[in-house]
């Protein structure tokens, strides 16, 4: 007898125009529950994967209406697929005598993320500095600033969000970045993420 789990889900909030999948695979349910889709818990699939366990996603508002099917017996042909996580903070990090920044440094850095529990969602590192987006939660982005402030200059945006986009479009992500500035991005395969700043549109004076 085959076993299936259930789960029931919110319709999308942030944007129009947007089509129910009738099955996902596994592998882009944890992928998208990993940068930001609130519906699954990333941990709630591998142990249905590991069973080859179906989970059938429903509505709340309409229980009754075809959900999404998720399974590991599914082509990966998908539309975009959208993300977006509020709440979130860039830490532009630099050493105070201006030296590189080396694997010692990064490795400095991490015991207190790690101590602080303080989620990582994207990081670059370049010659002079490194870069991460974090989850703003609580006091945790200050008291890591008290921490390394003896070591590093830490410029600090806050009110940012984290914008996911898995299978992307070119012209989706323009129109995505339509009214915002860009401050870091990350391509990998056919997925784009960007940590994205709202700017006020300018107005000539009359």
């Amino acid at each position: 007898m085959e076993r299936r789990a259930r789960r029931a889900y919110r319709r999308p909030r942030l944007f129009d125009n947007v089509t129910k999948l009738d099955r996902l695979s596994y592998k882009e349910a944890i992928e998208m529950t990993y940068y930001g889709a609130k519906v699954i818990h990333p941990k709630t699939i591998k142990p249905l994967q590991n069973k080859s366990i179906p989970l059938y996603v429903k509505s709340f508002k309409d229980p009754d209406a075809e959900g999404t099917f998720i399974s590991g017996e599914v082509e990966d042909h998908y539309p975009p697929m959208i993300a977006v996580e509020q709440n979130q903070a860039l830490l532009q990090i630099s050493t105070r005598d201006f030296s590189f920044v080396a694997e010692h440094h990064i490795s400095y850095l991490f015991n207190f993320i790690a101590d602080m529990r303080i989620q990582v969602n994207m990081m670059q590192n370049t010659a002079i500095s490194f870069v991460m987006c974090v989850n703003d939660i609580d006091d945790k982005v200050d008291r890591f600033i008290e921490k390394v402030d003896d070591k590093f200059k830490v410029i600090l945006d806050r009110g940012l969000e984290l914008v996911t986009v898995r299978h992307y479009r070119d012209d989706l992500i323009e129109s995505l970045n339509e009214g915002k500035i860009v401050m870091l991005e990350e391509r990998l395969g056919n997925t784009v993420s960007m940590v994205m700043k709202k700017v006020p549109m300018m107005k000539r004076k009359q």
